[in-house]
C-alpha cells in the first residue's frame, strides 16, 4: 500500500466529490492543473522557454483556458489536432507528423504556426506550399543518438527508428527555408537524461543547430514530478540559449496534467475460478490502453500488491478480449458489488486512446475545483457517439 500516494490524491479528490460521479468517468482536477502550471511557469521564466503541450497526452478543451495560462501553445500530430489547438486553445501551433499526405498538408498548413517535418523527402515535397503561406516555421525533426528510454515501444530512437533524420542524411544538403530542429526522445525522465541527451545532439548536430532560429527538445521531461531538478533543467537550456542564440521549446504532456486525474470504477461482478475476480463497469482494453500496452499498473486507493492485505482480487475489465485484466491486487476488506474503485494518476493517454471496441460505452468526464460542492459534467457518451463514429 502506498499510503503517502493515497493522502496526496485523497488531498486533492476528496471522497465527496467521488461519491457524486457517475462510474466509470475521468475526473480532473483544475486545482492540481494549476500547481502542475505554476511548476512549468517558474520553467519558462528561469529558463525563457516556450511550453507548449503535447495533445497526444491530453486534450481537454474545457480546461484550456486555465492552460492557457501557463502554457504558450499546442503541440499537435497532425491536422485534427491542429486544428483543435488553433481553435480551442490558442497560442502557437506546432504540428509534426512522421508523414503528410497531400490533403492532410492542405490543412495542417492551414492551422499550424511551425510545421515540423520527418525527412528531408518530405520537405522537399512540401517545401513550396510552405513557402507560399509566408509565415509558417519550417522544422525537421533529427534522431540524436541517444535515448534512454526503458520500454522498446516508446523509444523513439531504436536501431530501425522510422522517426527524424540522422546527421549523415544532412550531408550536402539544402537546408534553406528550414528555421528550425527537433528531436524527441525523453519518456517520464528526469532533467539528468535531456543532459546526456543533448550532448549526443550537439556533437552529431553542432554546424545545423547553428543555423537555426529554434528548437525543440520534444516531450517526456516529467518536470512536475516530486524530486525532479528544475535548476539543472533551467541551467541547461539556458547555457544551450545562450551559446546558439536559438528559442527553444519544450513540449509536455504528461507533466502538465501528472497527478490531475482519477479514474473512477464500480465493482459489477464478484465471480470466483482459481482466484477471486472482480468484474469492474470498465475496460482496461478500451478505456485505459496503456496498462496492456506499456505495460502500466495503475495505483488503486486503498490497495497494495497481492496477497499483502488478506483479500486478493483479480479485476478484470467488461469487454469480452480474455486478457482485459488491469492487475491483481489486494484490499483489506473482500471487494463488493457496487464498491468503487480509484485509480490514481488517469489523466494522461486515457480519453485520448478511447476505443468502442465491444461497443464498450466511453466513460464520462468531470472536472472540479477544491472549492466546488459537486463536480461539474463534461461529457458523457451513449450510443450516437458509437454509431457516430460507424455510420
Amino acid at each position: 500500500m502506498n499510503k503517502a500516494l493515497d493522502q496526496k490524491t485523497l488531498a486533492y479528490f476528496p471522497i465527496r466529490i467521488i461519491d457524486q460521479v457517475k462510474t466509470p468517468c475521468y475526473l480532473i482536477s483544475e486545482d492540481v492543473l494549476h500547481r502542475n502550471g505554476r511548476i512549468l511557469s517558474r520553467v519558462r521564466e528561469q529558463a525563457g522557454v516556450k511550453i507548449l503541450l503535447a495533445l497526444k497526452a491530453f486534450a481537454l478543451p474545457a480546461v484550456f483556458p486555465l492552460l492557457s495560462r501557463y502554457l504558450s501553445g499546442v503541440c499537435a500530430s497532425g491536422p485534427i489536432e491542429a486544428r483543435l489547438g488553433r481553435e480551442e486553445f490558442g497560442g502557437q501551433v506546432h504540428t509534426y507528423a512522421p508523414a503528410y499526405t497531400p490533403s492532410q498538408m492542405a490543412r495542417v498548413l492551414t492551422y499550424s504556426d511551425h510545421v515540423i517535418f520527418n525527412s528531408m523527402g518530405q520537405w522537399n515535397r512540401y517545401k513550396e506550399q510552405v513557402n507560399q503561406k509566408g509565415k509558417i516555421k519550417a522544422g525537421l525533426r533529427v534522431n540524436p543518438g541517444h535515448a534512454e528510454v526503458k520500454v522498446d515501444l516508446y523509444n523513439p530512437c531504436l536501431p530501425g527508428s522510422r522517426f527524424g533524420v540522422s546527421a549523415k542524411d544532412l550531408e550536402g544538403a539544402d537546408l534553406s527555408g528550414i528555421t528550425g530542429l527537433h528531436f524527441h526522445a525523453l519518456c517520464e525522465q528526469g532533467a539528468n537524461v535531456l543532459v546526456r541527451v543533448l550532448e549526443s545532439f550537439e556533437d552529431r548536430f553542432k554546424p545545423y543547430i547553428q543555423q537555426m532560429e529554434w528548437i525543440n527538445l520534444g516531450g517526456g521531461h516529467h518536470i512536475t514530478r516530486s524530486g525532479y531538478d528544475i535548476d539543472l533543467l533551467c541551467d541547461t537550456i539556458n547555457r544551450f540559449r545562450r551559446q546558439y542564440h536559438v528559442d527553444v521549446y519544450l513540449e509536455p504532456g504528461e507533466a502538465v496534467v501528472l497527478d490531475a486525474g482519477v479514474f473512477v470504477t464500480s465493482v459489477a461482478d464478484i465471480i470466483h475460478n482459481d482466484l477471486d475476480i472482480a468484474v469492474l463497469d470498465c475496460s482496461a482494453e478500451t478505456h485505459m490502453p496503456d496498462v496492456l500496452a506499456m505495460p502500466y499498473r495503475p495505483h488503486i486507493l486503498g490497495s497494495g500488491t497481492p496477497e499483502e492485505f488478506a483479500h486478493t482480487f483479480r479485476l478484470g475489465g467488461i469487454s469480452c478480449l480474455a486478457g482485459d485484466i488491469i492487475g491483481d491486487y489486494s484490499f483489506a476488506a473482500p471487494l463488493r458489488t457496487g464498491e468503487r474503485l480509484v485509480l490514481t494518476d488517469m489523466a494522461l493517454y486515457t480519453f485520448v486512446k478511447n476505443t468502442t471496441f465491444n461497443g464498450v460505452e466511453l466513460p464520462a468526464i468531470y472536472t472540479f475545483s477544491g472549492k466546488d460542492d459537486s463536480p461539474r459534467l463534461v461529457k458523457s457518451f451513449g450510443y450516437d457517439d458509437y454509431l457516430g463514429r460507424i455510420k
